[in-house]
């Protein structure tokens, strides 16, 4: 189905649904790391408590939706059938296809982690280069040399940004990149894990890393201590977020806070707002350093 054919069939759902944009539901659609629930989707499960109280403060609720990564034609059903009024875009794969269908159908949404648009649709981030740099200009003030970078899913707006502070503070510093010490995973526990080994077999001599998720740092954590590493003499590891579970963790997690609760919030109020007003906005969120014991 081209986009023509798809945005005649969302005009005509709009025009035989009664009470269009009456449902007061907002599908948050993400996609799952696992079959099951698991720490892996830790960070889904607090940016929903932030969206579902935005939500529920202005008489909405939320419904959530899991999509393949590679569909992309699971939005116009929602649409047609009246269930909800907009969407709150979380997935990280395929995010730039996602948004097209979402144009393309003429759905209000809004996305986290993308940078500002032109376009007719919201987006909430965080300051996600100054984050990057804020991260490894710590290590490099704590005297560290091999600096590793573990990122998320390459292609993100999100890490690219990243990436783009831990060079910048790098230069800063009168270093060059490595690209050894460069490698990617896709945000889950266990990409962490797996990109951790592959960094160590690249750059055994590495001294730190910056980690863009708490959930691949604390698994980036055990596989450092599993070879002997100790933590942070041996390798100081950063990481990303300030998910609850990272002041808990052994040793307690330097990590870069995002206000993942607030951006929750901003996503629903500011999807909300879209919907009854037609009012686009893009919000870059502050970032900080909150150092703990691992690094």
């Amino acid at each position: 189905m081209n986009n023509k054919q798809t945005q005649n069939l969302a005009q005509e759902a709009s025009a035989n649904i009664p009470g269009k944009r009456q449902s007061h539901a907002i599908a948050f659609v993400t996609q799952a790391f696992h079959r099951d629930f698991s720490v892996a989707d830790l960070f889904t499960f607090e940016i929903m408590g932030g969206i579902s109280r935005g939500l529920r403060n202005s008489g909405y609720d939320m419904l959530v939706v899991y999509v393949d990564p590679n569909e992309y034609n699971w939005a116009l059903p929602y649409l047609e059938s009246g269930r909800v009024d907009g969407f709150i875009l979380m997935t990280s794969n395929s995010k730039q296809n996602h948004i097209h269908e979402l144009l393309a159908i003429n759905a209000p949404f809004t996305v986290w982690g993308v940078s500002s648009s032109t376009d007719h649709y919201c987006t909430v981030m965080g300051d996600n280069f100054n984050g990057g740099k804020l991260a490894t200009g710590y290590l490099v003030s704590t005297g560290r040399q091999r600096i590793a970078f573990l990122g998320g899913t390459a292609r993100d707006t999100e890490v690219k940004l990243r990436y783009e502070g831990y060079q910048a503070a790098l230069q800063n510093a009168g270093k060059s990149i490595d690209p050894q010490l460069i490698t990617y995973g896709d945000f889950s526990d266990t990409s962490g894990g797996i990109a951790m080994r592959k960094l160590l077999q690249q750059a055994p001599n590495l001294d730190a890393v910056f980690v863009n998720s708490d959930l691949m740092a604390i698994a980036a954590m055990k596989v450092l201590r599993k070879q002997g590493r100790r933590i942070p003499d041996d390798v100081a590891v950063v990481g990303y977020d300030d998910l609850s579970i990272a002041e808990s963790n052994n040793p307690p997690l330097t990590t870069i806070r995002q206000n993942i609760s607030q951006a929750g919030k901003l996503l629903s109020q500011n999807l909300i707002q879209l919907i009854q007003t037609g009012l686009v906005t893009n919000v870059t969120m502050p970032v900080e350093l909150v150092v703990r014991e691992s690094a």
